[in-house]
């Protein structure tokens, strides 16, 4: 489905859901305060200018309502992000995902209204520490403080073995939501109990971040 989106700021963060977005075949337009940034991106997005998002008359101007999502990915500028927040929401934003420097402007983001809010840096430095320690894991997605969605590599120990015979989720509290084989060309979404794991496999699980941690779950 075309979608459109808009980004406020176009550092690294902003910069990289932007071009994403634009390459996934939806419209995105880009703003930000610093000229130079707006030109290292023009060509990588539908539309990019330069343009304060802390300025009342400057987000009227982009009617914020046929947006389907905005994302406010200021950097450091803390009083710029929750400004650009008030005014969005007052513009009456169907969906506002936004980056916070810490804790306390998470909680102030939230407070506000924000219907996501994103630590890039931090999530990152969880996934790398997660990859470091065990290198199967391809990717993983903290959804609270105790559960995490991991897609994994099948370890050599589940190959050739039915999801039946594993029983993961009486013996772990883990739950196997996808299959995907030859390389994500082949995904079987809940996969049934008589499915063997096959060698390259890549297993989609959910479950207690304590129990996704013993990664070979055997």
């Amino acid at each position: 489905m075309h979608k459109q989106f808009l980004v406020i700021g176009a550092g690294r963060f902003g910069s990289s859901i932007a071009s994403n977005l634009y390459e996934l075949g939806h419209e995105v337009m880009i703003i930000d305060k610093d000229e130079t940034l707006i030109q290292q991106i023009s060509g990588t997005v539908t539309n990019a200018a330069k343009a304060d998002a802390s300025s009342e008359e400057c987000l009227k101007a982009l009617d914020i309502k046929d947006f389907h999502a905005v994302v406010i990915a200021i950097g450091e500028d803390v009083q710029a992000s929750i400004m650009a927040t008030i005014l969005l929401i007052e513009l009456e934003a169907k969906y506002i995902v936004a980056k916070a420097q810490s804790d306390i402007h998470g909680k102030v983001l939230k407070k506000l209204g924000v219907n996501q809010v994103v630590f890039p840096e931090r999530e990152m430095g969880q996934k790398l520490a997660h990859s470091l320690i065990h290198p199967s894991i391809i990717d993983l997605i903290e959804l609270s403080e105790d559960y995490s969605v991991v897609e994994v590599t099948a370890p050599e120990a589940m190959i050739g073995k039915t999801l039946k015979e594993l029983d993961l989720r009486a013996r772990h509290g883990i739950s196997v939501i996808a299959l995907r084989r030859n390389k994500g060309a082949n995904t079987r979404i809940s996969p049934r109990a008589e499915d063997i794991i096959e060698a390259n496999d890549i297993i989609v699980a959910i479950g207690k971040n304590k129990h996704l941690k013993k990664i070979n779950w055997i």
